[in-house]
């Protein structure tokens, strides 16, 4: 019996944390139970040039916003009601900001895993990217966090922190595997802050900083750049210099700093306006403000590529190209705690090229509703430069 004991005592904490981990899942995703993680060691480096697939889809900016996240995979034909993958061996690319201005950003987080897993199973691809916005939050920059988003973390941190007392309970001080505190080093209040908000900003960054039990089992997963058959996806941008400084390196310094490997990642790489996550040469509403001459240069640099394919800043007219269609801008601001656009995806089909799929109803009286677009190069029949479009509607 005492054998008995002692066995259940030394496994407690993995069982218990197992079901903690999945009764989280369960309460901050609206309902999706998944198995608890597995956190193989990170793959030096990681992945970063993907073969070009037969269908290939980019979703711009999500920012919180669960139920437009939703909206967009079901316009593509990727999930189906009851929110499973059903896109077979599609590949798609998010593009970064998942996190701020809404509140439902663990749900997105723990919705986005759940598909990858899915996807994988039938020879799917799910790429998750960081933006602008994940480096602010594992840097401690909450300017754009909501009260929503606060509240959603401190309920995670509920159910974390009863998972950590459990395994305290079977864990002696000083014996390998003591559970460090959450809170180590963060302080109680904060210079500006209103006091109903310390506790909330003290779980996002316990949750969010380097090594922290979100940014490691989430974001350490993002790319930072990734080239998908003959496109290159980045958040904000590529400049030469980041050209130079070579993909694998950049994924891999940000996913070491992410998951308290190393410390911060240089400015010219996610910090300043020139950054890969926050640059805005190409992305310009106004086609004359964008920087055709060094795009074209950078795409020249990169063996294949054809076209550069961002996110960031905000398209009112929705999805469009600039510079010959070799820069697509996908961020339509489609979150609620943005500008609440309707959501639209861009489709790159091996056989059909490059459409706009969207939810806009001027287009629903027709699978292909023809406003006389008139692209000036062969990339795609459905690709506008910042003017009228054709779109495909799928409902």
């Amino acid at each position: 019996m005492e054998s008995q004991a002692n066995l259940t005592c030394q496994n407690l904490p993995t069982i218990f944390s197992s079901f903690v981990d999945t009764f989280v899942d369960f309460s901050v995703s609206g309902g999706l139970f998944l198995p608890p993680p597995i956190t193989p060691k990170p793959q030096n480096p990681l992945q970063t040039i993907f073969p070009s697939p037969t269908r290939l889809i980019a979703i711009g900016d999500i920012h919180g916003d669960f139920q437009k996240s939703k909206e967009s995979f079901k316009l593509a034909g990727l999930i189906d009601d009851h929110d499973k993958w059903c896109g077979g061996s599609t590949t798609v690319v998010q593009i970064g900001d998942v996190l701020d201005r809404g509140g439902e950003e663990l749900k997105i987080l723990y919705f986005l895993e759940k598909l990858k897993r899915e996807a994988a199973k039938v020879n799917g691809n799910l790429i998750t990217m960081n933006g602008n916005h994940e480096i602010m939050n594992v840097d401690g920059d909450f300017r754009y966090v909501t009260k929503e988003g606060l509240k959603e973390f401190q309920d995670w941190a509920m159910w974390y922190s009863v998972g950590i007392d459990m395994k305290k309970i079977c864990t002696e001080l000083g014996e390998k595997g003591c559970v460090k505190d959450l809170f180590e080093g963060i302080p109680l209040e904060f210079r500006g802050v209103r006091p109903e908000y310390f506790e909330g900003i003290r779980i996002r960054i316990a949750a969010l900083r380097p090594k922290g039990p979100i940014s490691e089992r989430f974001l350490s997963k993002n790319q930072t750049v990734v080239v998908v058959g003959d496109s290159v996806f980045v958040h904000g941008g590529l400049l030469p210099k980041h050209v130079d400084y070579g993909f694998e390196n950049v994924n891999e310094e940000v996913r070491d700093w992410i998951c308290g490997l190393k410390g911060r990642v240089s400015r010219d790489l996610v910090r300043g306006k020139d950054s890969i996550v926050w640059l805005r040469r190409f992305s310009n509403e106004l086609a004359k403000d964008c920087d055709c001459s060094t795009l074209e240069h950078v795409l020249a640099t990169i063996p294949g590529a054809k076209r550069m394919i961002m996110g960031h800043t905000i398209q009112e007219s929705g999805i469009n190209g600039v510079c010959g269609n070799q820069a697509i801008r996908i961020d339509v601001g489609m979150s609620k705690g943005c500008a609440n656009g309707l959501p639209e995806v861009l489709e790159i089909d091996r056989y059909k090229g490059l459409r706009i799929l969207t939810s806009n109803p001027l287009y629903q009286n027709g699978k292909e509703a023809s406003l006389d677009a008139k692209p000036k190069d062969g990339l795609g029949f459905l690709l506008p430069e910042l003017g009228p479009k054709q779109v495909e509607v799928k409902a």
